[in-house]
């Protein structure tokens, strides 16, 4: 009985340690299934009333997939096109088209087109930030022209932010 009590005891403590620990991590925003599919169809309809059939893909923070959408009509290329620019918007929390720019005006950024096999460096892909904090990416992809798919990608964002 007497050898119980101070395994009783570490444990309490080891309690005690870790919730004070859990405490103190910072939670980040998370980014809902019902928010990720709302930005997806949003994007769509913006796109599908301008007269073009595009893919939206939404990811969270560590650009993991949570939903995305093809319009009828929209190349199947569009949907591997909208999950990259939303990977690389939220991989890289920058708005995929400002990190073309960057790329063809300073030969040192050309590496990024390169980084990894996801990045796309192509207009439509903005980051999601919730509470100040990096939440995930939206992706758009097939409309006629870069700006265009950020438009969409845009309307989809600003659809989710609303709610907020």
């Amino acid at each position: 009985m007497y050898q119980l009590i101070p395994v009783a005891v570490a444990l309490a403590l080891l309690g005690t340690v870790s919730s004070v620990v859990a405490r103190d991590i910072p939670r980040l925003p998370e980014l809902p299934l019902s928010m990720a599919q709302q930005a997806a169809l949003s994007a769509l309809q913006h796109c599908g009333g301008d007269g073009y059939a595009v893919s939206a893909a939404v990811v969270d923070r560590s650009g993991v997939l949570r939903a995305q959408l093809r319009a009828d009509g929209a190349g199947p290329h569009t949907l591997e096109s909208s999950l990259r620019k939303a990977y690389t918007a939220a991989s890289l929390k920058q708005p995929t088209q400002k990190l073309a720019e960057l790329a063809a005006k300073d030969a040192s950024l050309q590496g990024l087109h390169h980084m990894a096999d996801k990045i796309l460096l192509l207009g439509g892909g903005l980051p999601i930030m919730i509470e100040g904090e990096l939440a995930g990416g939206i992706g758009v992809g097939g409309a006629p022209g870069a700006h265009l798919d950020e438009a969409c990608a845009r309307a989809g964002l600003q659809a989710i932010l609303k709610q907020d």
